[in-house]
């Protein structure tokens, strides 16, 4: 008997790994449900929640696959070696090990879920550009928005219990009795390590599971609920850290590695392109218009934080979300099929003032190898070249993702934050801010007295910061009737007081941006300046439900006043597909005579030129209406898809071309 004791000493810890593999399993199960019930909006056919839930528990397996192969091969490794004298240890280090890893898992699980819950998605490798963000704001908007106390109690209490579970199973208490041999018994544990790599893989196929996770139902929710919180977390955490390292190759990623030209080609149209200087390709010039040259505009651009179109819908007098803003986007020019080129604030805002597309899976230019390149093509270069003064207005601190140091090599003759606003109005920066910046009433204030006081045509690109987390709005601000139907609370997902101040701060920063263009039209300022607004992305997707999910999560308001004399003499067609690259291509053709520049984008007045709309998500819009990368079904959708993968690939070029000047 004694010659046993070894291996069922062995087997019996096997047997409480299977056991404990069994409880991590529940635990991620669990996580999964707690998903899909708490983000859920509407009911599902049991056949598709079904086989959303086995790929998920296939994608758990999978991670658990990985994490008990290492004490698996452990134990095989002393079985082999007969190492007896590792017995003693062997227990305890487990408990150790399994009490990391599971702490690892919860923590990574957690972190998606808080992702999920704002973004509507998985994490990407925003979740990591967290630790370049306004850290102190962060930890305010969670304390604000959030009991956090009680979210600690959860967290203490859960890992308590997976602690105490391990404590339990990884126990050496049963007494087996198994005669196997030294051979036999080695090579049933190297069974169960092969078990573990099949489990690991997840597939029997070319790729692992986790490589390439198949859509198990035709619901994009059910789809999302589906995806492993862990491997989500761990491709942006790789992501982020090739962007970062200077290894991004989106080229190769393109498919246009060795055939660049062929990209070109696509991307401008054209047959014969200029092989020499590729460049030459997609520099443009703006017609010669007497009209600019006796008259320059002031041309000012707002990026409205978070405001998103889909949530306008619902306006009423009752649920009057859009305040002072309803009149302007009724009486002027609005692109309602435009889409955000990112869900991020600066992964939105550095591609649009580039005149680029976002890049998928790139960290922020100034944030990385990018920081001190002053990009060529920048479009507030193009004004300063025009005879313009240019100036950055952002409402927080300068110092948020470097984007005072990064705009001021960008052609910006003037960068202004947070203190030099609240400077510039007389007021006490602390009284007139929230937590991100100053509310957005005084930024607007800020822009309007530069505009009155400027000897010069003016370029002004303005970000805003209100309707942001902790959604917070000024005390002496009165809300319109907010009222919400019970047609919108069956779209809303989560925590309907929650939604509620977000639709209060998201009023306040609608009805602000009215009253800037009131007073714009009501002044001599209407004769001679465009204001353009937009906005950076439609975060507030992350609480709604949308009934059709691909045509509406990522729209984005483009919205144009064109002073009277500017106004074309055609009709504007507002229903073409566009996203952040084509704003200032546009733009160009509207106020600049006879002014170079080169872009990605296109000039939405263009009838000839194909209009596409990118988002670095993989959605894309076309005429035909939006889909995920790599399911376009029709010939326009084929053809913006096709355009799309070349565009990033000449955006690359581009970029790389700057990076070596």
């Amino acid at each position: 008997m004694q010659k046993y004791q070894h291996f069922n000493f062995l087997l019996n810890l096997l047997i409480s790994f299977v056991k404990l593999y069994g409880v991590f399993l529940l635990f991620m199960s669990l996580i999964r449900l707690y998903i899909l019930f708490y983000f859920s909006a509407e009911s599902y056919a049991l056949s598709e929640v079904a086989a959303a839930l086995f790929l998920g528990m296939r994608l758990d397996a999978s991670v658990l696959g990985y994490i008990f192969l290492l004490p698996t091969l452990t134990v095989f490794l002393i079985c082999l070696l007969r190492a007896r004298f590792l017995q003693a240890y062997l227990y305890g280090a487990a408990r150790l090990y399994f009490g990391v890893m599971i702490t690892v898992v919860f923590l990574l699980s957690f972190g998606d879920i808080a992702y999920f819950s704002f973004f509507g998605e998985h994490a990407t490798l925003m979740i990591f550009g967290l630790f370049d963000d306004d850290t102190e704001a962060l930890i305010r908007t969670a304390f604000e928005n959030y009991n956090v106390a009680f979210v600690i109690a959860v967290v203490i209490v859960i890992l308590g219990m997976l602690y105490y579970a391990i404590y339990k199973i990884v126990q050496e208490k049963q007494q087996l009795n198994v005669k196997w041999g030294y051979l036999k018994g080695c090579a049933s544990i190297f069974g169960f390590i092969v078990l573990l790599a099949l489990l690991g893989r997840g597939s029997l196929a070319m790729f692992p599971l986790a490589y390439n996770t198949p859509d198990p139902t035709s619901n994009h929710f059910l789809n999302k609920v589906a995806k492993s919180p862990i491997f989500a977390m761990v491709d942006a955490y790789t992501a982020y850290s090739k962007s970062k390292n200077g290894k991004y190759d989106l080229i190769k990623e393109s498919g246009y590695k060795g055939r660049i030209e062929e990209a070109f080609k696509i991307h401008t149209q054209k047959e014969s392109i200029d092989e020499k200087n590729l460049l030459n390709n997609i520099r443009y010039k703006t017609a010669k218009d007497e009209r600019l040259q006796k008259k320059m505009p002031n041309v000012v651009v707002v990026m409205v934080e978070s405001f998103g179109l889909p949530i306008l819908k619902y306006q009423t007098p009752e649920f009057d979300i859009m305040g002072h803003l309803q009149k302007h986007f009724k009486e002027d020019t609005l692109f309602k099929h435009f889409i955000s080129s990112s869900n991020g604030t600066i992964v939105s805002l550095e591609p649009t003032l580039l005149n680029i597309t976002a890049r998928p899976n790139s960290t922020a230019f100034g944030q990385g190898e990018y920081l001190n390149t002053a990009f060529s093509q920048a479009s507030a270069r193009v004004y300063q070249k025009a005879g313009y003064e240019t100036s950055f207005v952002y409402g927080g601190n300068l110092s948020w993702r470097s984007v005072g140091n990064f705009m001021s090599k960008q052609g910006f003759d003037h960068v202004y934050g947070r203190m030099s606003i609240a400077k510039a109005l007389g007021k006490d920066a602390e009284k007139i801010s929230h937590d991100w910046g100053v509310f957005d009433e005084y930024l607007y204030a800020f822009v309007e007295k530069k505009l009155k006081e400027a000897k010069k045509p003016q370029f002004i690109y303005v970000l805003t910061t209100n309707n942001h987390p902790p959604y917070t709005i000024p005390k002496e601000y009165k809300s319109h009737s907010l009222k919400i139907s019970k047609d919108l609370k069956a779209h809303i997902k989560g925590d309907i007081d929650l939604a509620k101040k977000r639709f209060r701060d998201y009023a306040y920063a609608l009805d602000m941006a009215g009253e800037f263009l009131d007073e714009i039209k009501s002044s001599k300022l209407a004769q001679n300046t465009l204001v353009a607004i937009t906005a950076d992305n439609n975060t507030i997707e992350g609480i709604m439900k949308y009934d059709d999910y691909y045509n509406t999560t990522k729209l984005i308001p483009f919205y144009l006043y064109i002073p009277p004399y500017l106004k074309p003499k055609e009709p504007i067609d507002t229903t073409i597909a566009s996203s952040h690259k084509d704003i200032f291509p546009t733009l160009y053709n509207l106020t600049l005579s006879d002014a170079n520049y080169t872009a990605i984008g296109t000039d939405l007045l263009d009838k000839e030129h194909i209009h596409c709309g990118f988002n670095d998500a993989g959605i894309i819009i076309s005429k035909d209406g939006a889909f995920k990368l790599g399911k376009a079904k029709t010939a326009a959708q084929k053809e913006c898809q096709k355009y799309y993968k070349a565009s990033l690939a000449v955006t690359e070029y581009l970029i790389k071309s700057n990076k070596a000047k």
